[in-house]
């Protein structure tokens, strides 16, 4: 029995006992982990950085940017250095705000100065670009962030044309473009009802032939040739007829213009081919339905409403602090009419993206504005002042001026007199040289040029 006993007695110590035994290796592996741990502690600027991204994820944006500022000082020749600064622009960029969005914009900008070169860049690009498209105001309103928009857009274009993300910032300038025309046409629009056709002129013909891909160019186009033909110029009304007839064939106003026209005595142009299919696809685009359930949820939004915009054709290209003047005479006194591509041909975009099909064709200044062959030049030059004129060289895609004069906040751009008088309109201003011939432009300001035929 006593032997029994010492058997049992040991028998409880081995289990009681085994628990403890099969923890060692627990404990073991405890010592392991943290000494494989320890080995990633050679790299703390990794540690640091992924800690710092995983802050920003879950929305803690301040610690996050703590520890990526803390990254940038404390290891400035990190791989991770341009991933910091980046994910700190991005941080803002998602807080969103007023004050946030232009911490972003400028870390963004910071980021492409100091890595221009990375692929990243392109990237930092398109965020500035669409930093602004965000804060964008409706047309009646400040159009600061929608004009930076469209600066941004034109140069992720230019320097990224073949980035992944052009197709995406091509349709955002259509749109930003829309709304720059939207915010000019009302105004345009207001002075048309009211019977001001100075301002109108001013407002409608610079943008005609800026932005040509804008959702209602037909019916700026109609109203410039119904002011013009109002006030008795039927060639420089006749011009925007055509104009209307050959780059808007499918408009709702082509066949008016063709009748005018008709009346006129001016030959109808024929549509142009790329305007026609460009006109096509735009149709067949599909769109939300204008209705007032649609109308007064816009009303309810802050952000403009850009569903009429323009799904195909190239955008305008030139800044438009660089676009030249509408309406400058040339050296010489012959005024070039420049007819660019219409608006599925892309002859408003420049730096390459397309090719510009233009027409060129020389008259001299108060002749028809139906583009026809200009008669033999005489010695001595005439301008009319009721019928100014739009010259530019044959190489500038932006061109494509009727002869007429456009005022508003335009600049203004004169040619000297030698008479040093400013005729009135309707007057008739010549001047000459001392050897015969027309004397040139002294004026190289941009702009367009505040002689209106009223």
């Amino acid at each position: 029995m006593r032997r029994i006993s010492l058997l049992l007695l040991g028998a409880l110590v081995l289990v009681a006992a085994s628990p403890s035994s099969a923890q060692f290796p627990f404990h073991k592996k405890k010592k392991i982990n943290k000494s494989t741990d320890a080995s990633n502690s050679a790299e703390p600027d990794k540690q640091l950085y992924e800690k710092s991204l995983e802050d920003i994820k879950h929305g803690r944006h301040e610690v996050g940017r703590l520890g990526m500022q803390t990254l940038i000082n404390t290891y400035p020749d990190s791989e991770y250095l341009a991933k910091a600064k980046l994910a700190i622009a991005d941080s803002y960029y998602k807080e969103g705000g007023t004050a946030n969005i232009t911490q972003a914009i400028a870390g963004y900008k910071d980021f492409i100065v100091f890595f221009p070169f990375l692929p990243e860049a392109a990237y930092a690009q398109m965020q500035v670009a669409m930093a602004n498209y965000n804060e964008m105001d409706k047309p009646d309103r400040d159009n600061t962030h929608t004009k930076m928009a469209e600066e941004e857009f034109q140069t992720f274009l230019q320097k990224y044309p073949k980035d992944p993300l052009a197709p995406k910032a091509e349709q955002k300038l259509r749109e930003v473009q829309e709304v720059i025309a939207e915010g000019q046409f009302r105004i345009a629009y207001y002075y048309y009802v009211k019977g001001d056709p100075r301002a109108t002129a001013g407002r409608l013909a610079p943008l005609v032939l800026r932005y040509p891909l804008y959702s209602k160019t037909d019916q700026a186009l109609w109203m410039l040739g119904d002011e013009f033909e109002k006030n008795e110029r039927k060639d420089v009304a006749g011009w925007y007829y055509a104009r209307l007839v050959k780059y808007y064939p499918l408009s709702n106003y082509a066949a008016m213009a063709k009748d005018k026209l008709k009346a006129f005595g001016q030959p109808i142009p024929q549509p142009d081919p790329k305007a026609m299919e460009w006109m096509t696809a735009e149709q067949n685009t599909p769109r939300p339905k204008e209705s007032i359930i649609h109308r007064t949820m816009g009303i309810m939004h802050s952000a403009p409403d850009v569903h009429m915009a323009a799904a195909h054709g190239t955008p305008q290209m030139m800044p438009d602090s660089e676009t030249p003047g509408t309406d400058t005479l040339t050296g010489g006194g012959n005024t070039a009419l420049v007819s660019s591509a219409g608006p599925g041909g892309g002859g408003t975009s420049n730096g390459g993206a397309s090719s510009s099909r233009a027409v060129v064709e020389t008259v001299q200044p108060g002749e028809a504005a139906s583009a026809k062959a200009a008669d033999d030049a005489n010695s001595g030059t005439t301008e009319d002042n009721s019928a100014s004129s739009a010259s530019t060289d044959a190489n500038n895609p932006n061109a494509g001026d009727p002869p007429t004069g456009q005022s508003g906040d335009a600049s203004t751009t004169t040619e000297g007199n030698a008479n040093g008088d400013a005729s009135k309109a309707g007057t008739t201003a010549t001047t000459s040289s001392d050897n015969g011939n027309p004397k040139e432009s002294s004026s190289k300001k941009k702009g367009i040029k505040k002689i209106i035929p009223w």
